[in-house]
């Protein structure tokens, strides 16, 4: 888990956008649920809705990939929430983070969002 919090951060310093990871350390893998949540720059937001529908295209595409459902905030247009769903939680860690199609949006994402997101990772009670 460390070593994916200074790969997304490093992303940030060298690259035109970040990730920054909250998550409870969990390696057994496994199901997960992803929240994602972004903030627009000012009068960016859609932008920033075009490009998350790019990705999440893109996504859908990918092994494990469950579901995902993109959420705009009614009260402020530039509060997006990802919910996703995965099969599996070491792919999304890690094969996941490194695509080129979500390395692709790290980089152009600089464009419309006002700073990284803020990812939390679940998991279901049992």
């Amino acid at each position: 888990m460390k070593t994916l919090k200074v790969f997304l951060f490093s992303l940030f310093l060298i690259g035109p956008s970040s990730l920054m990871v909250i998550a409870q350390n969990n390696p057994k893998g496994g199901t997960i649920t992803v929240l994602v949540k972004y903030k627009t720059q000012p009068s960016k937001e859609d932008m920033a809705l075009k490009a998350l529908q790019e990705l999440i295209a893109k996504v859908k595409k990918e092994p494990h990939y469950v579901s995902i459902v993109l959420h705009v905030d009614p009260n402020d247009k530039s509060n997006l929430l990802l919910y996703e769903q995965w099969a599996d939680e070491v792919y999304y860690k890690g094969a996941h983070m490194k695509t080129a199609h979500l390395l692709q949006f790290i980089n152009d994402s600089r464009q419309f969002l006002a700073g990284p997101p803020d990812i939390s990772f679940w998991k279901a009670q049992n």
